[in-house]
């Protein structure tokens, strides 16, 4: 398709990529490029010490990025591909100002066609962070997306929902989005 085309060589030289997910409409650059990385805090009048999620394509390239035991095994069969973000362990290949000085990278597989097309194409992952300024609303159409981007994928209305952010270290629901009572019937199989 020539849209995942153009999104492919836009992220590839560093810009930035507004595209649809299983949620919110996405802000996509590479994930593993500072240059990339700067620009989407920039584009977002983001706080750096505030960390930016990554989307991949599957749980292989998942656990390239983060720390994986069985608990998040056993998550990522459950629940991903879908509308969910892990909170784990970085892996040193993943850029620090990603993590916020944490430590810790949100990891998410989004279940929608495009995102992973992208992220499969380019064999890295994409940043996976809101098409907003930092502090307002999450877009669910196009034009509510209001940071500077080279390209946007239209797909007209998403489902606005964020994402159930969930730290398996910690065992905690960080945000509470689609599915979240789910994951904490999850969660109390993994008591600590």
């Amino acid at each position: 398709m020539e849209m995942i085309k153009r999104a492919i060589e836009v992220i590839r030289h560093d810009g930035l990529v507004i595209y649809p997910t299983d949620t919110i409409y996405g802000l996509g650059a590479d994930a593993l490029s500072d240059e990339a990385i700067d620009k989407v805090y920039s584009a977002k009048q983001r706080p750096v010490s505030l960390p930016i999620s990554i989307a991949v394509s599957d749980i292989e390239m998942a656990e390239c990025f983060a720390e994986f035991d069985e608990l998040t095994e056993n998550f990522f069969s459950e629940f991903l591909p879908g509308p969910f973000t892990t909170i784990l362990k970085a892996k040193r290949l993943v850029p620090d100002i990603l993590t916020g000085g944490t430590g810790m990278i949100g990891i998410r597989i989004p279940s929608h066609p495009i995102p992973i097309a992208i992220i499969t194409a380019l064999d890295t992952p994409i940043t996976a962070t809101s098409a907003n300024q930092h502090g307002s609303k999450e877009p669910t159409l196009p034009y509510e997306c209001n940071v500077p981007h080279d390209y946007l994928i239209d797909d007209g209305v998403l489902p606005g929902v964020p994402s159930t952010v969930v730290s398996l270290n910690t065992r905690k629901i960080i945000r509470k989005g689609i599915d979240y009572l789910r994951v904490e019937e999850f969660l109390k199989k993994y008591a600590i």
